[in-house]
């Protein structure tokens, strides 16, 4: 429990961060009427309160503590630049804050194989980088295992499947780490990456279903900075790839510390309030925003997924990076690209989806091109900026996806949209390879594949609906009508 002391705090129920009210039978005494918080108490100008945020309250207590000392002496009701346009309640932000937790695996599983593919094919005597684009094309087939998975979540909910795909990415990692041959590990990984997708799906299900209208964006923020915390994590054991042929192996085992996460989230996580809720079974597809919606993710994966699976490759050999090098140049680069994600989820509930994607989109494409046709400092500053670009699209471009669909078909289009993304990518790695060997150099074959992003930015400006500070069944009207 924090406690806090505001010397002339107002005697009355004020309203921000948190909405109080007057304990009955106690005058001078308030309480939460609504806001993030498992327990609050104010008692003249002291304040006791616990936030409602498995996992990472700490992490938003002295901002809190900060926002609260402001409000209860001025009076204010407007929100702090960190916080979602609409204020949050206990059960929202518990959601959250246990779909972060999940997160944090997540990201570390999703992003092993990319980390790690140029020591697995060391360890295992293959040469050149065809194979390596044969398994990462391969591996991307396991949004076949996904697809059946997110379909059965719109029948029988999300929360159950969300927990066994945690769990399941996380056996097929152990299972990875024992593989014999670079074909069984291809094996696992196509086992695991299904689960992982599948859990990566219900996640932004789960928080667009569980968010206000004005916080969808900024769920869908830190989420992201959760999954890129969990990258790093995977970055950063990554040196243990230098220990021998064998040493990637205990990057795979190190998922299993996360277990205990996944016990804590699943006692936090309710089952989807607008599933549990009245809705369609049977409601008619949208194929206007399906297809819409395909096509930008076929698009952006055709660059982003050469841009990073093939990253390490490209700094190994083209740049003579060790892996030490690699996780410095990934963390220095990368990592502060995670402020972006959270300012473009409170730009996009502010100025909108559209905007903040399209200038995502055109920005990051451009730097990161120029990130593959240059060397040393430069280098290292063109990507920082272009992941910070690209940390803004996150937020506005991910929720279009749970938006856009009423709830009897949002896990399950989700998928489908995962199907576009995964040709996206696996065309997009298999065009860079060879256009890398035609070109001479992966920076010139990037250069080709940034027409896609480009592409997707005019598509968002010109066709994607604006759907911040909307409701989901307003944007839906057949949840609605089926409710009512």
């Amino acid at each position: 429990m924090s406690r806090l002391r505001v010397e002339g705090a107002l005697p009355h129920a004020t309203d921000g961060v948190v909405e109080e009210r007057e304990v009955d039978g106690e005058p001078g005494v308030f309480e939460c009427a609504e806001g993030p918080m498992r327990h609050y108490r104010r008692t003249g100008d002291t304040v006791e309160f616990t936030l409602a945020i498995p996992f990472f309250a700490w992490l938003f207590t002295w901002p809190v503590k900060r926002e609260l000392r402001r409000q209860l002496r001025e009076g204010t009701a407007s929100m702090p630049w960190w916080a979602p346009a609409d204020r949050i309640d206990q059960r929202s932000a518990t959601v959250l804050g246990a779909l972060c937790g999940i997160a944090i695996l997540d990201g570390f599983l999703g992003t092993a194989i990319t980390q790690t593919l140029t020591y697995v094919a060391d360890g295992f005597g293959v040469e050149g980088d065809g194979p390596q684009g044969v398994t990462l094309a391969a591996v991307r087939l396991a949004i076949l295992i996904a697809l059946p998975i997110v379909a059965l979540a719109d029948r029988r909910g999300r929360r159950q499947l969300l927990l066994v795909c945690t769990v399941a990415g996380v056996a097929f990692a152990v299972v990875t780490a024992l593989t014999p041959s670079l074909l069984t590990y291809t094996i696992a990984q196509t086992g695991g990456r299904g689960f992982t997708t599948a859990l990566s799906i219900l996640a932004v299900v789960i928080a667009a279903e569980e968010m206000p209208a004005g916080a969808r964006a900024f769920a869908a923020s830190v989420t992201s900075m959760a999954s890129a915390l969990g990258a790093g994590f995977c970055v950063m054991a990554l040196p243990l790839a230098d220990i021998g042929d064998d040493g990637w192996r205990l990057v795979y085992l190190l998922p299993v510390l996360g277990l205990p996460i996944v016990r804590v989230a699943a006692k936090h996580l309710p089952e989807s309030k607008r599933f549990v809720a009245v809705h369609d079974e049977k409601p008619h597809a949208r194929r206007d925003r399906l297809w819409l919606l395909a096509a930008a993710a076929f698009f952006i994966q055709v660059f982003a997924a050469p841009a990073n699976q093939l990253q390490n490759e490209f700094l190994r050999d083209e740049r003579d990076f060790s892996a030490a090098a690699i996780t410095l140049f990934t963390i220095t680069t990368g990592t502060p690209a995670g402020l972006a994600v959270l300012a473009g989820g409170h730009l996009a509930e502010v100025r909108g989806r559209r905007f903040v994607g399209a200038v995502g989109l055109v920005g990051s494409t451009f730097f990161i091109v120029l990130t593959y046709l240059t060397s040393g400092p430069a280098m290292w500053f063109l990507y920082f900026c272009g992941a910070m670009l690209a940390g803004l699209t996150v937020p506005a471009l991910r929720v279009y996806g749970p938006e856009l669909f009423p709830t009897g078909l949002r896990a399950g289009t989700g998928g489908l949209l995962a199907i576009a993304g995964v040709a996206g990518a696996a065309a997009g790695v298999l065009a860079g390879g060879f256009l890398s060997d035609e070109l001479g150099a992966l920076g010139r074959a990037m250069a080709v594949l940034g027409i896609g992003p480009i592409l997707v930015a005019i598509l968002v400006v010109t066709k994607f609906p604006e759907t911040a500070h909307r409701e989901l069944e307003e944007l839906n009207p057949e949840d609605l009508s089926e409710a009512s």
